[in-house]
């Protein structure tokens, strides 16, 4: 399975309903990141063989492990498993505009990558997959260098604010819909951080963030939500009255 998964790593992506679960309740107590967690990055990722048309399973060809008619849920595995693991080793750049209505601005967000995924992506193990319940499963695994751990290390030691939000993302999307929730998730999380430490909003926020801890995604009314907190690094806060 896994030598089947490294050919098809380049598989195109398809806009058809994808789950992916990161379960925190594995580690205990929850929430906490203990150094092993910090160095070992072990992750359930899961997609529902249903949602593939004209894909045809039966358990039989699970207890065969005929691996070969896989290839679009693992396709999309390979697009969602460096997405958010480079947002929990590197971290992400944004640019934030507020929304303003007697200005008439609307609010925008950009995400950038600080390092781009392409670094990690060798390193992401995708392993003892297995059928059950109809779904395809794996373990998405990732060992941090040295210099990854420090770098953790140092996001947690230098009294960066914690930020945490909420955020929906369209399940027709696939992929493109995990990441427009983890986007909307970073967008609240700093929109609620902020109104609470600045009075007068601002023309424009700029900073860093890197995700503390396995993310909760699922499933609600259609639409991925997604749980996710960070590590706030404020780069710049631009005033209105500059310009």
């Amino acid at each position: 399975m896994e030598r089947y998964i490294q050919k098809i790593k380049s598989g195109a992506l398809v806009k058809t309903l994808f789950m992916l679960i990161f379960l925190t309740g594995m580690i205990s107590p929850l929430f906490s990141q203990t150094p092993s967690v910090i160095r070992n990055i072990r992750l359930p990722l899961w997609a529902e063989l249903d949602a593939y048309p004209g894909l045809e399973f039966s358990e039989e060809d699970g207890e065969r492990k005929d691996w070969s008619q896989f290839a679009f849920p693992v396709s999309q595995m390979h697009k969602i498993a460096p997405f958010i693991i480079n947002g929990m080793v590197y971290g992400w750049n944004f640019v934030y505009v507020p929304y303003d209505k007697a200005r008439g601005v609307e609010e925008y967000l950009e995400i950038t990558e600080i390092v781009p995924a392409d670094v990690i992506r060798g390193g992401i193990k995708y392993s003892s997959p297995w059928i059950e319940n109809n779904n395809l499963n794996a373990w998405i695994e990732y060992v941090r260098t040295d210099s990854q751990v420090q770098s953790y290390n140092l996001w947690a030691s230098i009294q960066n604010p914690v930020i945490a939000g909420l955020g929906y993302g369209s399940v027709e999307k696939g992929f493109e819909g995990i990441e427009e929730a983890a986007r909307e998730s970073l967008k609240a999380a700093i929109r609620n951080h902020y109104r609470k430490t600045i009075k007068n909003k601002p023309k424009e926020i700029n900073g860093s963030v890197l995700i503390r801890k396995f993310p909760t995604l699922g499933i609600d009314s259609g639409r991925y939500v997604i749980n996710l907190d960070f590590f706030l690094e404020c780069g710049r806060i631009v005033e209105y009255s500059v310009y």
